[in-house]
């Protein structure tokens, strides 16, 4: 096993080393100029949509959700154990430093997963069963030509290798330990209820999905979010400390996990760049598998809206789980302000969720329960919006009919998960992620032209619209 675990380790470094981290980056800086930063300056704009209804799909629209629908569905992917594991363990591998790397994909991230989101809408098609459906695959099919095709196989391939990992076990992995450890509940009966949930929404399709995630997903968020600013505000006196952290991290990293590994700048980037990607997905092209359901007749507004999603997940959740680990004043942590004492995410606990609960344990009594709580259901709703992604692989690769066995597979696999526990499944996890950004990534510096034009258009129109009432 240990041969094995060595072995996958050396893969996922490979992986997420130099090229792949300059690839995810460079595709996010490219979008962005080429946008003329739009993403960032139609970030209000882009929040007002949230407030906009029905107006957001238009007259003679088509699709199985609402805009915000799919906002939400996506968000259920993406807001999970990344944010709230995953960050600890960016900081405990990478130092703080790797926190900046995390809002750099953010930043450039918003650029990536607006076109993602654009072009889903643009190039998708309609089922055997009726069903809007699109993605990477999708827009590297009709998109990019017949000299193409293959790349639009292998990234449904990787895909449907990839969900398991990444959108499931890690997720019901995380769960059950923590449920274990908290309630001395027995992973095969967390593993249970979570499979038995997961097979009543997912037998519905993309709607039953959507319902259920545009109900969780935002009151989760709030709470969690709302716990995290109650933390923060018992430890203000550390919050500037914690920054400084962060910023000097940068360029001198700090001691990683139990002092024992020295965290260089490179561990911090690819920490950084890795755990960011893998929590706010931006560059990996899953959440336009969702939006390709909108009910909408404009991509660029849907893209526009998408993009929040990458603000949302990064820079607001993420964020404020690394202030509560780098600023945790508690016996054994104390954001490094007492001398000799480590700060906690140097203390060599394994687990990342582990961490974040301690942190807000560590301020607030019973703080342990917000995480708790909170990663439950991020998870559970995680491993909905992944059930989608890696059903829509599956049918365009095989068709409608591998559906319903996909999905009770899937339930499966989520028992499977919370009853096998295994640090196996993180390191799986990152490197289906890796091998799924690659070609979504190709395909995204491609079809950059189509994104660009649409773009322009678009706020030609908005321009004309607005000199009409005064001519």
């Amino acid at each position: 096993m240990e041969n094995i675990i060595s072995a996958l380790n050396t893969v996922d470094g490979w992986i997420w080393g130099p090229p792949l981290v300059a690839l995810l980056f460079g595709t996010g800086l490219y979008l962005t100029i080429g946008l003329r930063l739009m993403p960032l300056r139609k970030l209000p704009y882009a929040i007002s949509l949230l407030f906009a209804g029905k107006k957001n799909s238009g007259e003679g629209a088509e699709g199985e959700i609402s805009p915000i629908a799919a906002l939400f569905t996506a968000l259920s992917a993406t807001i999970g154990t990344g944010n709230i594991a995953g960050v600890a363990i960016a900081i405990s591998l990478g130092g703080p430093g790797a926190v900046f790397w995390m809002w750099m994909t953010a930043v450039v991230g918003m650029a990536t997963k607006y076109s993602e989101a654009l072009l889903a809408v643009r190039f998708r098609e309609v089922d055997e069963n009726g069903q809007h459906v699109g993605g990477p695959m999708y827009y590297i099919k009709n998109g990019m030509g017949k000299n193409w095709v293959w790349l639009a196989f292998a990234y449904a391939i990787l895909t449907a290798i990839a969900a398991p990992g990444t959108g499931n076990l890690v997720q019901a992995n995380e769960v059950a330990a923590l449920l274990h450890q908290n309630l001395g509940l027995a992973t095969w009966i967390s593993g249970l209820i979570m499979a038995s949930l997961t097979f009543l929404v997912i037998m519905g399709g993309v709607k039953s999905i959507a319902k259920v995630a545009s109900f969780l997903v935002p009151i989760m968020a709030l709470f969690y979010v709302g716990g995290a600013l109650v933390v923060l505000s018992m430890n203000l006196e550390f919050i500037p400390a914690a920054f400084g952290q962060i910023f000097t991290g940068v360029v001198s990293p700090a001691a990683a996990a139990g002092g024992f590994l020295g965290a260089s700048v490179m561990m911090a980037i690819s920490q950084g760049a890795n755990r960011g990607s893998f929590s706010n997905e931006a560059g990996l092209g899953s959440a336009a598998i969702a939006h390709a359901s909108a009910n909408t007749n404009d991509p660029v507004r849907q893209g526009t809206i998408a993009m929040l999603g990458t603000f949302i997940d990064t820079i607001v959740v993420c964020t404020m789980t690394a202030l509560v680990i780098l600023t945790a004043p508690m016996m054994f942590a104390m954001g490094g302000a007492a001398e000799g004492i480590l700060p906690i995410w140097q203390t060599g606990i394994s687990s990342g969720a582990t961490i974040t609960a301690s942190a807000f344990g560590a301020a607030i009594p019973g703080g342990e329960w917000i995480v708790t709580i909170g990663l439950a259901v991020f998870a559970f709703t995680t491993i909905l919006g992944w059930a989608l992604y890696g059903e829509r692989s599956m049918e365009f690769l095989f068709g409608v009919k591998i559906i319903p066995y996909y999905r009770i597979a899937w339930c499966g696999i989520v028992f499977l998960g919370a009853v096998y526990t295994s640090k196996l499944a993180w390191t799986l996890a990152s490197i289906g992620n890796g091998m799924m950004a690659a070609p979504n990534l190709i395909a995204l510096l491609g079809l950059s032209g189509v994104v660009f034009a649409m773009t322009r258009n678009a706020q030609k129109k908005e321009a004309e619209a607005k000199k009409a009432p005064a001519e």
